[in-house]
């Protein structure tokens, strides 16, 4: 063409929770059962909503003004009913002003980042979560900025290496958390929490946390929302109702705004994203006015402790058949619904492969071996030798080798299948012994070099 019309960063729109996909499908195609358990869909793994949430939803479907638009931050009503609920949490005071939808937090994120300053950047956790760390490193056209969480502390935050990233890189105008935290399971504590926003006070940087995953706690943590310890710091708090009805095909999230009069570019930014999304008009309308009806439904309260004390019996039961494996390291999760799985590094060898049947199978996995990270070489083994399909850990923006599981499956008999199925292959793998006859794994592995 006459001129480059390639956005600088789209190389970083990464996104391993989906791509992985692709190589499923074929596989799938080639005769094999999947076993899907690379993204957070509730839904999919047979989770149902429950029938007096469906009724209301099936009630305003019958409601003609749900069919119209709505105003651009969304539906009053509904914004108003947030506000009152983050000013239940703590002395931090919000309005209906501070509330704006999106058409699920993925819009959100893109108009978070899509509006930044392409000079400012946004640090974030490593294990990170895709969405946020490709938009990020999308919009400033260079890989994403990461601190380390420490799994030998419960994945909690390396404090001194955020501080020290952000004291040395005076382009990070930002720092993201996501709490409780995707892959790893984590919740921050009120501590921990309070340390992150004194580094953003001193240093001048604005806050988001994504709070997706709030009301699902459980181990005995204790959720501390942004909005209970902010204080003056310019900040953004992330929610939604796609992991708590749950409803994710409603696509249906908002950020709470805080402190935006303290700081005018904070205010100036937050208004360039109000500005982006009335150039869409609105976001979806029926499932805004779903909100205060179904979380102001008595019913609703015991519906979350009922799903707290569900993933908590699924996050023992992962950790008991997990932790028993040798070669693993394992972190009980204290929210979300997830489990991040280390593989031990120092057993890991870019030869190792696992026994698949079918021959056209093994030769299309030991084509898409070649030259990845020792996590993602076993990851594709696993697919073609079991069907079970689980994320890498190096898709999250980390260096550390293993995988995330979920804790979705609804059928108790599968999910143990399939955990158990991992172990099992894990242990197989890490003994697995080259033979001379086959010479593709000795092609070198990124993460090595070969040997």
């Amino acid at each position: 063409m006459r001129r480059n019309i390639e956005h600088v960063g789209w190389g970083q729109l990464n996104y391993e929770i989906r791509e992985i996909v692709a190589v499923a499908t074929d596989i799938q195609d080639m005769g094999m059962t999947i076993t899907w358990e690379n993204i957070g869909d509730p839904i999919q793994k047979g989770e149902k909503m429950l029938p007096w949430i469906k009724e209301i939803i099936r009630d305003l479907a019958a409601d003609d003004r749900t069919y119209g638009y709505v105003p651009t931050p969304g539906v009053r009503e509904t914004r108003e009913f947030i506000a009152e609920l983050v000013n239940k949490r703590g002395s931090y005071q919000v309005t209906a002003e501070d509330i704006l939808f999106f058409n699920g937090l993925g819009d959100a994120v893109a108009k978070i980042f899509g509006y930044l300053r392409r000079e400012a950047r946004v640090i974030g956790p490593s294990p990170a979560y895709s969405t946020h760390s490709s938009a990020e490193a999308a919009h400033s056209g260079y890989e994403h900025l990461t601190y380390n969480l420490i799994p030998d502390d419960h994945w909690m935050p390396d404090l001194e290496d955020l501080e020290n990233k952000i004291k040395y890189n005076d382009s990070i105008a930002g720092m993201l958390l996501i709490n409780p935290d995707n892959p790893t399971g984590a919740v921050y504590p009120r501590h921990v929490l309070e340390a992150m926003v004194d580094i953003a006070r001193r240093y001048e940087i604005f806050i988001i946390s994504d709070e997706i995953y709030a009301n699902l706690v459980y181990n005995g943590a204790r959720m501390v929302n942004l909005s209970e310890i902010i204080g003056d710091v310019p900040g953004m708090a992330l929610h939604g109702i796609s992991k708590e009805y749950p409803w994710p095909g409603g696509r249906c999230g908002w950020i709470e705004v805080f402190n935006k009069d303290r700081n005018n570019d904070f205010n100036r930014y937050i208004k360039s994203i109000l500005n982006a999304k009335m150039l869409e008009v609105c976001s979806t309308s029926l499932p805004q006015y779903s909100i205060p009806r179904v979380m102001g439904d008595p019913r609703y309260a015991e519906h979350l402790l009922s799903r707290r004390r569900m993933f908590e019996k699924r996050a023992q039961e992962a950790y008991d058949i997990f932790s028993a494996c040798d070669n693993v390291q394992v972190v009980k999760p204290q929210g979300a619904f997830y489990m991040t799985v280390l593989l031990k590094e120092d057993r890991l060898d870019p030869r190792q492969f696992l026994n698949i049947d079918s021959p056209q199978i093994r030769r299309y996995i030991e084509t898409k071996v070649r030259d990845v990270q020792s996590d993602k070489r076993f990851v594709y083994y696993l697919l073609g030798a079991t069907g079970v399909c689980v994320v890498p850990l190096t898709g999250f923006c980390c260096k550390r080798k293993g995988f995330r599981i979920t804790l979705l499956e609804t059928d108790d008999e599968k999910r143990r299948w399939t955990w158990e199925t991992i172990v099992k292959s894990i242990n197989e793998y890490m003994a697995s012994t080259p033979s001379r006859d086959r010479s593709i794994h000795l092609i070198p592995n990124a993460s090595t070099g070969g040997r």
